[in-house]
């Protein structure tokens, strides 16, 4: 697979793309990454990108021209890549929209912002606008690199098994259950026996319980309706024996997770009023003292 990047720093890519896994799959011949520079496609001395915005304002806005014959040379270059501006104002980065990505069959071409953003006008030549978030950067290299990173992990041959990409989180739609090595104990703190045991059904099933458990705590919009419903709500009077030993064992844990946070808050309470209380007595002694 192809990445070209259109970037006002290809020595940023150049380095991002020098190490770890990428920098295997490039020595592989997985991977392709290159990048077009918008600074050689101008016509003044300074190589200038920039201008001031229309209706004032601050900052300064990339120019169509540099940047639309960067991003008509890197289709000259990969014809049948899917263009991809980097931008805050594009939808947000989804594991579902990587996957989508990695079995497209296309190649990619990110185009960079700085500074304010672009002339609103190069997005005709844009296939569509992407954000990792709802923050601002300053620059798209990073962001490009990250959407990069997330389509590569798919390519087999990148990884050591694409099971680790198929079973990362959000890959099933759910957090990532914990992982544990070796020692088994370490200051104290056990790795779990069902994931000593060797018994595989069981730990699929601890596993699972695990990632629906963290998905409730930190991201409960991942859940469906029906896994919200087995959580919170009474089970339904026919399922399978399994199925509902699986779903009580679950709300046990949860159950247990969350008096286990009430009494951790209820303790933090009760020293921040401790520390209230000795704050005033040293700002008011009593009188006599």
């Amino acid at each position: 697979m192809k990445f070209l990047f259109i970037t006002l720093f290809p020595e940023q890519i150049e380095q991002a793309a020098g190490h770890s896994i990428i920098q295997r799959a490039v020595n592989k011949g997985l991977v392709e990454i290159s990048c077009i520079n918008p600074r050689e496609f101008t016509h003044d001395v300074h190589r200038t990108v920039d201008d001031t915005p229309f209706g004032g304002g601050a900052g300064m806005v990339l120019k169509p021209e540099p940047m639309v014959a960067a991003i008509r040379k890197a289709k000259e270059q990969l014809p049948n890549a899917r263009v991809i501006a980097m931008c805050p104002g594009g939808r947000t980065l989804k594991q579902s929209i990587v996957e989508e990505y990695a079995h497209c069959g296309q190649d990619f071409i990110f185009v960079c912002g700085h500074y304010e953003g672009f002339d609103e006008r190069i997005f005709h030549w844009v296939d569509e606008k992407l954000s990792i978030g709802d923050y601002v950067l300053t620059g798209g290299e990073m962001p490009a690199l990250i959407v990069m990173d997330a389509i590569a992990r798919f390519i087999p041959g990148v990884l050591g098994k694409l099971v680790s990409a198929e079973e990362d989180s959000f890959s099933t739609g759910l957090l990532e259950y914990p992982q544990y090595t070796r020692p088994v104990n370490f200051e104290g703190l056990e790795v779990p026996e069902v994931l000593r045991g060797g018994n595989h059904a069981l730990i699929a099933d601890w596993r699972l319980q695990e990632s629906l458990k963290a998905t409730y705590f930190l991201r409960p919009d991942l859940l469906t309706e029906e896994q919200l419903r087995f959580i919170e709500k009474p089970l339904p009077y026919k399922m399978k024996k399994s199925q509902r030993k699986f779903w009580e064992e679950l709300r046990s844990k949860i159950a247990a997770a969350k008096a286990d946070l009430a009494a951790k808050e209820a303790a933090l309470a009760s020293a921040e009023a401790q520390n209230s209380e000795v704050e005033q007595e040293e700002a008011y002694p009593k009188e006599g003292e």
